[in-house]
């Protein structure tokens, strides 16, 4: 009997991948000083499109050069740069895999030294743990002219995506970013028809999902990164989700990617926010599952009846990916940190060579007290997550040298070793800039 993993997935604009994992987003960091792709990100890829992996999605790819997530973020906001992207389009794809470009834009989560004055959908400022080298300035309400000029420019980078060769974009509609921002009432307090109840907040995300079909046409794969909830008291909830799921659905969405949380509550990140977690209840399971996400699919799926549905982060076996494919009703597997261990995993497990991975974050932890004993707890959590975070990108950057991973790397190597690289390049884009 073939593996539930190995089988094709067909989806609704008629493409179809080669079998249920994907290896799923992770910011790489790797652009040049233009914000352009680069050799290296042409060596890691064409690395992951030779791992078995069905479908790649890339790192964050901003459609505005003033709104990055980070300094060496690729940009696609004009027609600059377009050979090496095709490059990248290129190694991506060269071992039969999907290559999908993940299309975002941070609105007010950018640092203040690339944008002192960030664009939201309303004038409301992030509270994220302090310590942590976070510098967010103040937003700027977004005018009628500022929201139709960003539709303009996730329809722009989409069709450049497809000209480059890529094979499906994912619009990034979670964690914060500026299309999350318009769907959480925290953030959008706008009294137009682009805030106030859940229709007019997700008009902004509906609006550019229609600009980008029109840009690529039927036959090419849009995907959605959703939040299954913020977890924050007010923000977007899961009862919102399902809603606007279901309207994914009608606007010819062909993937879900169901994830949660934002800067200031970071359950994608496994990081406790200042506050408590809002954990929006859902129907109780007896059945444990691997992945956290996971539990939110089964409600999702009653509101989807065409699009596909992806979760990310926490699958370590094969019998739980399995699982969640027989119980879940979800139709594809994203697999991050694992592949920057174990860049070949995903034909291992196709292959029955592997059964399950070790994760390695336990090894990574933090002790208590580390920071002193004035340190809040809450700062401890948030360091040690986005620390683990850095240890990860790390092997990223190892496997785009063409080195091997380093499963032995220090944490606090890695840790200040990236700090030092986020310094770096942002000092080169900021003499770019200037000059």
């Amino acid at each position: 009997m073939t593996h539930p993993l190995s089988k094709p997935l067909d989806l609704p604009c008629g493409a179809t991948l080669s079998n249920r994992i994907c290896k799923a987003a992770m910011s790489e960091g790797l652009a040049d000083a233009n914000n352009h792709a680069t050799p290296r990100l042409e060596t890691l890829y064409r690395r992951w499109s030779n791992s078995g992996a069905g479908l790649l999605l890339s790192g964050n790819v901003q459609v505005d050069r003033w709104h990055l997530e980070r300094p060496g973020n690729i940009v696609l906001d004009d027609e600059s740069g377009m050979a090496a992207l095709t490059a990248m389009a290129k190694a991506g794809t060269a071992g039969g895999a999907h290559f999908w470009l993940q299309l975002s834009h941070t609105g007010r989560q950018v640092s203040d030294a690339i944008n002192p004055a960030p664009l939201a959908p309303s004038s409301v400022e992030i509270d994220v743990p302090r310590g942590l080298g976070f510098t967010f300035a103040p937003p700027k309400e977004m005018t009628e002219a500022d929201i139709h000029k960003v539709i303009g420019q996730f329809a722009f980078s989409a069709r450049q995506a497809r000209v480059a060769g890529f094979t499906g974009v994912q619009l990034h509609a979670a964690h914060g970013y500026l299309l999350s921002q318009f769907l959480s009432p925290l953030s959008n307090r706008r009294t137009d028809q682009w805030g106030g109840s859940l229709e007019n907040r997700s008009r902004f995300l509906l609006e550019v999902i229609a600009a980008v079909r029109s840009a690529v046409g039927p036959d090419f794969p849009i995907a959605v990164k959703l939040n299954s909830a913020d977890f924050q008291r007010g923000g977007f909830s899961f009862e919102d989700s399902q809603i606007v799921a279901g309207w994914l659905d009608q606007a010819g969405v062909d993937l879900i990617e169901i994830s949660g949380g934002t800067y200031e509550q970071p359950k994608m990140a496994n990081i406790e926010g200042m506050e408590p977690a809002f954990d929006p209840t859902i129907a109780k399971s007896t059945r444990d599952r691997e992945a956290f996400f996971a539990r939110f699919a089964p409600e999702m799926r009653r509101n989807v009846k065409r699009a596909k549905l992806m979760v990310t982060g926490g699958f370590r076996s094969v019998e739980g990916m399995a699982d969640a494919i027989a119980n879940d009703g979800i139709d594809l597997i994203g697999l991050g940190r694992p592949l920057c261990l174990y860049p070949d995993v995903p034909g291992a497990l196709l292959r029955g060579e592997l059964d399950q991975f070790e994760p390695w974050e336990h090894r990574l932890r933090l002790g208590p007290g580390l920071l002193g004993p004035s340190s809040s707890i809450t700062l401890i959590k948030a360091i040690n997550g986005f620390g683990t975070m850095n240890w990860y990108n790390e092997q990223l950057i190892r496997i785009a040298n063409g080195q091997g991973p380093d499963p032995r790397m220090n944490f606090f190597t890695a840790f200040l070793r990236g700090a030092s690289r986020e310094k770096r390049v942002a000092r080169a884009l900021q003499s770019e800039k200037a000059s």
